[in-house]
Order: C-alpha cells, then structure tokens, then sequence
C-alpha cells in the first residue's frame, strides 16, 4: 500500500481490507492477528495495523483470548439469539408498512432489479454476494422508513457475518436465495404485505438452519485445531 495514494487515511485502508479478509475467511479463524505479520501481509507499518484491529475490536468482528486477537467466532446459541432479533427486527419493518409508512418504491424496486440480474447471472459465493444479501434486507427495512431499525439490523448483520463468510452456498441455494428476495420485493411493491412477511420468515428461517450448520462444523474444525497445537 502507498500512503500518499489517494485520501483514504492509510489506518482506514488497512482498516478496509482487514474487514474484507474477515468476511471472506481469509484470516484464519484459529490463527492469532499478530501485528507483525499482518503489517509484513499488507506491506504497512505496524502501527496502521493496530490502529485498524482496535477498531475492528470495537466492532466486535475480533475477540481477545490471553495470548492476543482472534476473529471472532459467535456461539451456536448466541448466534440463534442474533437471527431471532434479525427476524425480529425484519418482520417489524413490513408490519408497519400498512399502517404507518409508504415504502420507497424506488429503492425497492433497485433492489428487485438487481436480484433479477443476480437470478439470471448467478456470482460466485463469497464476500460480494454476502455483502448483496444484506444490502437487500438493509434496504427493504430502510424502505419502510424506521432508520433506527435499519442501524440496528446493520448491526446484526457485522456479527452474523463472519459465520456466514464461511459457509459456500450451492447454486440450488444462491436461486432460492435471487427467488426469494424477487417475490419478497415483488409483493411489497404489489402492497401484498401479508406475502411479503410469509415469504421473508420463511426465507430468514432456512438462512438461520443453514447458518447454525455451518457454525457447528466451525466450531468442531476449531477444537480439532486447538486440540492438535496442544
């Protein structure tokens, strides 16, 4: 990295690509963030790098065990807890679409776009389409003009996603994923709330199963790995 390119603080870049690294798993969940390393990783000093993990830690994206910082991995049952409030959180903002807010069409309707696209050109699993699935669910709350239920779902989603990052979705899983979020737009745009909440429960309760999978597989993965350096 060059310091002098462009405006973004060098802190903030490394910062940036530590977070992408996260959420695509490239830092291994079982390896200690040591400050050396990841300076020599991302050709920086020392002290851009422990500028960017204590904010990282103030995120809740690492957590501290006694030798140092680790990427943080959440519990099966904390993470049951997390998407119960996402469902929480996500069902409020249809619910009081109907009485208390008209939604932004117009965002919704990017979103339905978008999707529609993704539907016809499947991407790759990975950060980006993580990063695509949460803009969607972001917006459709954001949609229904409550800000602070969007802040708080923004918040959901930081700790979720360093379990969702490592999980690969199949194709099968990816056209459920495109379908569901098309009908979901679909039919808020069409005012059909009452569908558009079946759908998004429906839809949030098969991510929620597939994501306590994965982080049951992870967290057997970790014991083994620990187990072994003891």
């Amino acid at each position: 990295m060059n310091a002098r390119r462009g405006r973004i603080p060098l802190s903030e870049r490394v910062y940036r690509s530590l977070q992408r690294d996260l959420a695509a798993g490239v830092l291994v969940p079982t390896e200690r963030l040591g400050e050396e390393r990841l300076a020599e990783t991302y050709g920086v000093s020392r002290t851009p790098v422990r500028e960017a993990l204590a904010r990282l830690y103030a995120d809740g994206l690492l957590e501290r065990h006694a030798d140092g910082l680790y990427p943080y991995r959440p519990r099966v049952d904390e993470l049951g807890d997390l998407y119960e409030l996402r469902i929480v959180l996500e069902a409020r903002g249809i619910q009081r679409l109907p009485a208390d807010a008209a939604p932004d069409t117009a965002a919704v309707r990017r979103e339905l776009e978008t999707w529609r696209r993704i539907r016809e050109h499947p991407p790759e699993p990975g950060a980006a389409l993580i990063a695509a699935d949460e803009q969607f669910h972001t917006t459709l709350l954001q949609a229904a003009g409550n800000a602070a239920l969007a802040d708080a779902l923004s918040a959901v989603h930081a700790r979720i996603r360093p379990i969702r990052a490592l999980d690969m979705p199949t194709p099968g899983r990816i056209a459920a994923m495109a379908d569901d979020h098309i009908v979901i737009a679909e039919h808020v745009l069409a005012g059909d709330f009452e569908t558009a909440l079946r759908t998004l429960l429906a839809h949030l309760t098969s991510s929620r199963a597939h994501v306590l999978t994965r982080a049951r597989r992870a967290l057997e993965l970790t014991k083994l790995a620990r187990a072994m350096r003891e």
